[in-house]
């Protein structure tokens, strides 16, 4: 008991000496006002806090005054983000006053400008108006939402589905909803932020393991294998563009008990037989007990989805404060995504117009020499090292009639910057092949290939 007296005091003397606190205690802190008590009696004697300005770290806006980077990048006439589009033509935007071929979108399958998605928007508008004005879980559950939860269940292979305001929500309110102060999340250290922050959220444990590291993941199980468990993973990598491995993972996660999500942002519309996603690409959808994805890439809009067991969903329902603290998703949203989703699957050539620009690019790239990494699908990375050739190339295409999307630091390694290009189902062979020149010119030059 004593040497916890002890240690207590002297943890409070290095916070009195902090806080410019009294204390009485035998040797008084310098330049506080001690007063006496009983010898030998440690004693606290708080003072009135000190003015704001005088405690050391309280200035909170201090970092936004210091951060300088973008300022510098901008000045430099190589600041690459923020860039106004002020008209769109699919495949071909323009910003800053010229046409420029869009490569940097997830519009994967070109149904932002399809007219069956606009006149459904439209309908919707006009009907609903413009917003829900409220919560799902209040007044603003619509019966499109009701239309496309139905809709988007059947499609990927699940009894029920929740729908999001946006994808990131969707993310959020499953991890943070379902993993609770006993349970441990295992994610893979290539994981969306979203589903990292989900995590960070969530009242459990965090743990990441390698990326695709079958064996890194198990000796992380098996540390904490008496706890609840659920593991999450990209179902196509956004910034690799490589599938994750549900066939390895499944079984793993069920000898440790843990549920298994996949976040089918990127591969809802892209993969699978009919476009349903990476479980359905793989074979292994009826083992799938939770699947998420968006409706800001392929299906054309903005939003996001929870599929799972009806026991799930209710419980998600009542459970996720991103659900049900957030304003539902838009009325004409809602309509433009269930049009989407329609049109998905009454034109599959669309999607095999799509795989065949994703080849097309592809064997481009490599044939002219540059690194796009283990990409198996339509995300396609090039490699260019540091930081600065990363945004001094983006730029040189940017000038060039070409829209890239760089990938810096934190989301990648320092020596591993690149540029990320998508592609999407109504880019023409003449574009794809332009963009390749544009590619192979700056790229010798700047000593990229």
């Amino acid at each position: 008991m004593s040497r916890w007296v002890e240690g207590s005091v002297t943890a409070l003397g290095r916070v009195a000496r902090r806080w410019g606190i009294a204390t009485t205690n035998g040797a008084p802190v310098p330049g506080a006002r001690a007063r006496s008590a009983a010898p030998g009696r440690p004693v606290l004697h708080l003072e009135p806090p000190p003015p704001p300005e005088t405690v050391e770290g309280a200035a909170i806006l201090d970092k936004c005054r210091k951060y300088t980077r973008a300022r510098e990048v901008r000045a430099s006439g190589l600041y690459p983000y923020f860039r106004p589009i002020s008209d769109s033509e699919d495949t071909v935007v323009v910003i800053e006053g010229q046409r420029r071929i869009m490569l940097g979108s997830n519009n994967y399958l070109g149904l932002t400008h399809h007219p069956k998605v606009i006149e459904a928007a439209e309908r919707a508008l006009r009907r609903y108006g413009s917003g829900c004005t409220g919560s799902r879980f209040l007044n603003g559950t619509l019966d499109l939402h009701c239309q496309l939860e139905e809709a988007l269940a059947r499609f990927v292979g699940k009894e029920a589905c929740l729908v999001f305001s946006t994808g990131y929500m969707a993310n959020l309110g499953l991890v943070a909803g379902l993993v609770s102060r006993r349970d441990v999340v295992y994610l893979d250290k290539l994981d969306h932020a979203s589903i990292v922050d989900g995590a960070q959220l969530s009242a459990g444990d965090v743990v990441r393991f390698n990326h695709g590291d079958m064996a890194d993941l198990e000796r992380k199980l098996a540390a904490h294998a008496d706890r609840g468990a659920l593991v999450v993973v990209d179902g196509v990598y956004s910034m690799e563009g490589n599938i994750a491995d549900l066939r390895g993972l499944l079984p793993l996660t069920k000898r440790f008990g843990a549920a298994l999500a996949v976040d089918d942002a990127h591969a809802i519309g892209v993969l699978g037989p009919n476009g349903q996603g990476t479980a359905a690409h793989l074979g292994v959808t009826d083992e799938m007990e939770l699947i998420t994805g968006t409706f800001s890439k392929s299906l054309a809009s903005i939003g996001g989805f929870v599929a799972a067991s009806a026991e799930v969903i209710d419980y998600l329902k009542h459970h996720s404060r991103p659900l049900i603290f957030s304003a539902s998703l838009p009325p004409a949203s809602t309509a433009g995504t269930l049009a989407a989703l329609e049109v998905l699957q009454e034109e599959p050539e669309r999607r095999a117009r799509l795989w065949a620009n994703a080849r097309r690019l592809q064997a481009g790239f490599r044939q002219l020499g540059f690194d796009i990494g283990p990409t198996q699908t339509p995300i396609v990375p090039v490699l260019v090292g540091t930081v600065d050739r990363t945004f001094l190339f983006w730029r040189r295409l940017f000038d060039a009639g070409v829209f890239t999307n760089p990938v810096v630091p934190p989301a990648v390694q320092p020596a591993e910057c690149r540029l990320r290009t998508s592609l999407m189902a109504t880019h023409t062979d003449d574009q794809i092949d332009a963009s390749l020149e544009a590619f192979e010119k700056i790229g010798r030059e700047l000593g990229v290939i």
